[in-house]
């Protein structure tokens, strides 16, 4: 297979669909990170987070497109694949991508206190290498993936600050033995 060049461009044309994913995840109130998998100038595969929809701690976007790639391919090896994810992938996610193989990484943004794409630990990369190497680019798209993030935490923090309040406010309607007296 020849190698594909790929410009910035075209990156920022798949992290964009990445972001799409992402979005989708955020209207299903998960975490949204969105991930497409690009092999010869075309998507193989698209996912994203559904942790908590299936009830699965590894159903993370990458693990989901990891899945679909392989599928569409019939291999497990993605040789010549570029994988985009709008943020550093973590250590499970890096682990799965090493066995997986694809030429390269794009991330949108960095996960500094758990990212495995150099944010905290380089798995991609590590020296020893493990079985396979992977090019990585960083930061693109990064604040919008950013963004996106900030948005669905920020409204997760008002969302629970609300219903305290609103127990709060239960609370004190009801009285000290939740029957509306006050127990005299």
């Amino acid at each position: 297979m020849d190698p594909v060049d790929i410009d910035l461009a075209s990156d920022d044309h798949f992290m964009q669909l990445a972001l799409r994913e992402a979005r989708r995840a955020f209207d299903a109130e998960e975490v949204p990170i969105g991930c497409v998998i690009v092999r010869e100038g075309g998507v193989i595969a698209r996912a994203s987070n559904q942790v908590e929809t299936l009830r699965d701690a590894t159903a993370h976007a990458e693990m989901l497109a990891l899945t679909s790639a392989q599928d569409a391919l019939g291999d497990w090896r993605l040789d010549g694949c570029t994988l985009y994810v709008t943020k550093e992938p973590c250590p499970m996610c890096a682990g799965a991508i090493v066995l997986c193989r694809p030429s390269r990484v794009v991330f949108g943004c960095p996960d500094e206190k758990s990212g495995a794409a150099g944010g905290w630990i380089n798995l991609l990369q590590s020296n020893p290498p493990l079985n396979h190497r992977c090019e990585i680019a960083r930061g693109v798209l990064g604040p919008e993936c950013a963004a996106l993030l900030q948005g669905f935490f920020r409204a997760a923090r008002e969302k629970k600050k609300d219903q305290r309040e609103g127990h709060k406010a239960l609370r004190d309607a009801t009285g000290p033995n939740g029957s509306g007296d006050d127990g005299a």
